[in-house]
């Protein structure tokens, strides 16, 4: 798909969300209570890269296994290009799950880097996240596609990402393994329309969307995301962001808050998760207070996961 077929896409679906509204909508005077929500089929996960504390670096993988299957958690998000015995040891001797691996080249590597080289090993990241996440039987590799700055423009970052992609689609489709585009602070895919025109412009069911709650409270509200993004969502991060503390002490600021503390509007946010049908995991890259026992720290997430789940 072009840049102007992508356009086109973006303006098609734009149209159309109006007219899917109203046809879910009830008729006018035809409304009825609604019924009782039933208990939502949701999977706590934990994001690996989260484990970041000076205590933590010092535990083999089995060790944080051990700590989050105590702490009620059904699986973990892995980053790619470790050790994938010792990450299969520990998976399996715990049980835990792995639904989703993190790309672990894509913010020093990106995909719209203009030195063809630098593009190149991206790619072989990605490759060896796809290769990670077949081993695991995880569903999905979580990337960032590109990244803005000013030296490498928006029409640059679209083009070189795109390209990129295609390239390892071939290999996720061998796999059966889903590249999911994440929402992150990379000043890229800046609107849900844009997002959704994006995944679709690979007309493939290997590309869609990993979204992150957090990322998008500092521009935007959550629950508009999703609605637009629909089934092309194959993951959700959970994470809070304040923009009291964004507005107080910078932009950054926002995450240092607990889940359900700040800006998120879980109600809102699991009602609109609802509403696409939405049934996966949903996986914790969530701030947690410094200088606390890890154990404790966890089950205190544990619990609040619960709470969001249930919002």
């Amino acid at each position: 798909m072009n840049r102007r077929s992508f356009l086109r896409s973006a303006a098609a679906l734009g149209a159309a969300l109006p007219l899917a509204s109203a046809a879910a909508s009830p008729a006018a005077g035809g409304a009825s209570a609604p019924a009782a929500r039933p208990a939502r089929a949701l999977r706590k996960g934990f994001m690996y890269g989260m484990f970041n504390s000076e205590a933590a670096r010092k535990m083999s993988v089995r060790e944080r296994f051990q700590l989050l299957r105590d702490a009620g958690f059904h699986g973990v998000e892995m980053t790619s290009a470790l050790d994938q015995a010792e990450v299969l040891a520990a998976r399996d001797a715990l049980g835990l799950e792995i639904p989703s691996v993190v790309v672990a080249t894509h913010w020093a590597k990106p995909l719209s880097d203009p030195n063809p080289a630098v593009r190149a090993a991206g790619l072989a990241g990605l490759e060896q996240g796809l290769r990670d996440a077949k081993a695991y039987g995880a569903r999905s590799v979580l990337l960032v596609p590109a990244v803005v700055t000013k030296d490498v423009g928006y029409r640059e970052a679209f083009d070189r990402s795109i390209a990129e992609i295609r390239k390892a689609l071939p290999l996720a489709e061998s796999l059966g393994v889903v590249i999911a585009i994440e929402n992150v602070w990379n000043r890229f895919l800046l609107s849900p329309l844009e997002a959704a025109a994006y995944v679709d412009s690979f007309q493939s069911p290997f590309v869609r969307w990993h979204f992150d709650v957090g990322n998008i409270v500092t521009q935007a509200w959550p629950e508009q995301w999703i609605r637009v993004l629909g089934s092309r969502i194959v993951q959700v991060h959970i994470k809070e962001f304040s923009r009291k503390l964004r507005d107080e002490k910078g932009p950054f600021a926002g995450f240092a808050v607990e889940l359900l503390q700040g800006d998120s509007d879980w109600p809102q946010t699991m009602a609109a998760l609802d509403e696409v049908g939405y049934s996966g995991w949903v996986i914790a890259e969530q701030w947690r207070a410094p200088n606390t026992d890890e154990g404790a720290s966890l089950r205190r997430l544990s619990e609040l996961m619960d709470r969001v789940i249930a919002s």
